[in-house]
């Protein structure tokens, strides 16, 4: 297969890969993607583009991606079964690749009932798992789902999303396993808080020799106040933030919270440096773009590589 995509030659190349995120504003808003995305030039290798996140309407992520792609920076379109079947999936897929894109991470996505529109349809046509081996076999064999063939086949550098913190813990590297077998070529994980918990599961991941087969982007979101701590910890499904990371941010005052709340992602981002099997960052710092380059600083992972 060509290597395309920056984000594919910087994980070959052996260096730690960093990807954030720019969620599409919503409404026909394209200075709002150039404003984030710019912030986010010479610090990341890719940027996430999420696809209508929290179930809510947002601009496109192949619209989005299209804007950020003609900054001259690499975009990594999300896509989610929810909201589209095979058909359009694959219409969207060849789309984006057609216009430059060639990198992308496979999603089920957020219940409706979160989101704006509760009585929405879910679609789910096919699962996360079916939609990586739809993308993987439009690229390796050039052909669609139905079996026909394509002209010009998308050479897509696949993603997934893991979760290692969700019930039953047990299954998780078994979900992981899953989407490995499927073809996914990166994964990236939920925000970590509780480094034992994510590094135990990185234990099976490397027991059953994952790590070797896909490359592993650990999920690092700061936290900018105490309140947005036990939010996370109460209330966000799949969400695990220990008791001692809130009371760490409760015990700043309020002013120095968000500062804290950096000096914790670094942290972390120095030790899961040293875990076998993370191949890199993926940094979702939702909304508060302008601090990447600074957690990446502090972090030692500026300057980007050249791949």
């Amino acid at each position: 297969m060509k290597t395309e995509s920056r984000l594919e030659k910087v994980l070959a190349s052996g260096a730690l890969a960093v990807t954030s995120e720019c969620g599409p504003p919503r409404g026909a808003l394209p200075e709002k993607v150039r404003e984030k995305a710019g912030m986010l030039r010479g610090c990341v290798d890719a940027i996430n583009v999420t696809d209508n996140q929290t179930a809510m309407v947002r601009m496109s992520s192949w619209a989005a991606g299209i804007l950020i792609k003609q900054m001259g920076l690499d975009p990594v379109l999300q896509m989610v079964t929810r909201d589209r079947n095979r058909l359009a999936m694959q219409a969207d897929i060849i789309g984006a690749y057609s216009l430059g894109i060639n990198t992308m991470l496979c999603l089920s996505g957020d219940h409706p009932k979160f989101g704006d529109h509760p009585m929405a349809a879910n679609v789910h046509d096919i699962d996360s798992v079916q939609l990586i081996q739809m993308v993987v076999k439009m690229r390796n064999e050039g052909k669609f789902q139905g079996g026909k063939d394509i002209d010009h086949p998308p050479k897509m550098f696949v993603g997934a999303a893991a979760n290692p913190f969700a019930d039953p813990f047990e299954l998780r590297v078994m979900r992981l396993a899953k989407k490995v077998k499927a073809g996914a070529d990166f994964i990236q994980t939920q925000c970590i808080y509780n480094l034992d918990k994510f590094e135990t599961w990185m234990e099976g991941v490397r027991q059953r020799g994952l790590h070797e087969k896909v490359y592993i982007l650990a999920g690092i979101t700061p936290i900018k106040t105490a309140g947005m701590a036990r939010y996370m910890k109460n209330r966000v499904p799949g969400m695990d933030v220990p008791d001692a990371i809130v009371k760490r941010m409760e015990s700043v005052p309020k002013e120095q919270q968000p500062e804290e709340g950096i000096r914790i992602a670094v942290e972390s981002i120095q030790r899961l440096k040293e875990v076998e099997g993370v191949s890199g960052f993926h940094i979702m710092a939702i909304e508060w773009e302008e601090k990447v380059p600074e957690i990446l600083e502090k972090s030692g992972l500026l300057p980007r590589p050249e791949p």
